[in-house]
């Protein structure tokens, strides 16, 4: 048996744990990062994840997510637009197709013909706080302040990992722009003999060094969890040579429980929880 645990990053994790620890001790660690990830993605206060999500240069909403098990069992999502609950589709994906990915206009048919609803996910103030913060970046793509991007991990008693990512992406995108979040290897790898990691940040650093695959490859080559993190960090950190307004954070858990971080720049946290105790971690740069 395994100690169970979730992990889900920055401040809106805390909020996505409490809703997810409850499936992770009833059901199952996949449960339990989906409905992790559903919260954030109904809260319009989480400015680049589902309602509320920033647009891109055409103020047109689009959601990347994914979601993969311990058994290399995944699905995902690219540029759906008009549905909320993107890892949910991802997650019908899995269940019901032979696919892993769908995109666009192909995604938003697959989740109308499952009965899921469109809504309207743009709101008011987010299109102000978008239009502001444009007009102040000029077209700057990526900036510290808007990676919201919510994963989430999980490792339930049975030692069954999971893990599931969803995000609306950077601000100020290009239309059809889709980063690291829907890649499997990229934004997300589960692997049920070694653990589960995720990504966040620009994504593009993510993609082009499939750093969420190459963080469970150094775990399995022997470094412990944070270790494995950093290694990887450091090496987008002297390969790519990412510019001073890049952050990249990396989070991973094994399958015994123990978890860990990296990230490019200062501010990034993360949620924990055991035994139904939830805090925040605090990751250095």
């Amino acid at each position: 048996m395994s100690e169970p645990v979730l992990v889900s990053t920055w401040h809106h994790g805390r909020g996505a744990n409490e809703a997810g620890w409850p499936h992770l001790v009833s059901r199952s660690a996949l449960d339990a990062v989906e409905e992790a990830v559903r919260t954030a993605e109904a809260d319009p206060e989480v400015r680049s994840v589902g309602r509320g999500g920033y647009p891109d240069r055409l103020g047109r909403v689009t959601l990347d997510a994914v979601v993969m098990d311990h058994d290399y069992r995944c699905g995902a999502v690219a540029a759906l637009e008009g549905f909320l609950h993107a890892v949910s589709v991802a997650r019908e994906v899995m269940e019901r197709t032979d696919h892993v990915l769908l995109a666009g206009a192909g995604a938003a048919d697959f989740a109308r013909s499952i009965g899921m609803q469109p809504e309207r996910l743009l709101t008011a103030e987010t299109m102000r706080l978008f239009e502001e913060k444009v007009r102040v970046r000029e077209t700057a793509p990526a900036n510290i302040e808007n990676h919201d991007t919510i994963v989430s991990l999980g490792c339930d008693a049975q030692g069954r990992l999971a893990g599931a990512c969803s995000t609306s992406g950077l601000m100020n995108r290009l239309h059809g722009r889709v980063g690291d979040s829907p890649i499997v290897g990229a934004g997300l790898y589960v692997d049920g003999e070694v653990g589960a990691a995720g990504a966040t940040g620009h994504g593009e650093l993510a993609l082009r060094v499939a750093a969420s695959a190459l963080v469970i490859e150094r775990m399995r080559g022997g470094l412990a969890v944070a270790a494995a993190c950093e290694s990887v960090i450091e090496h987008i950190r002297r390969r790519l040579r990412p510019g001073p307004d890049r952050q990249l954070a990396l989070l991973a858990i094994d399958r015994d429980g123990r978890c860990g971080a990296a990230a490019l720049l200062p501010g990034f946290s993360y949620a924990l929880t055991r035994a139904g105790v939830h805090e925040m971690v605090e990751v250095d740069a």
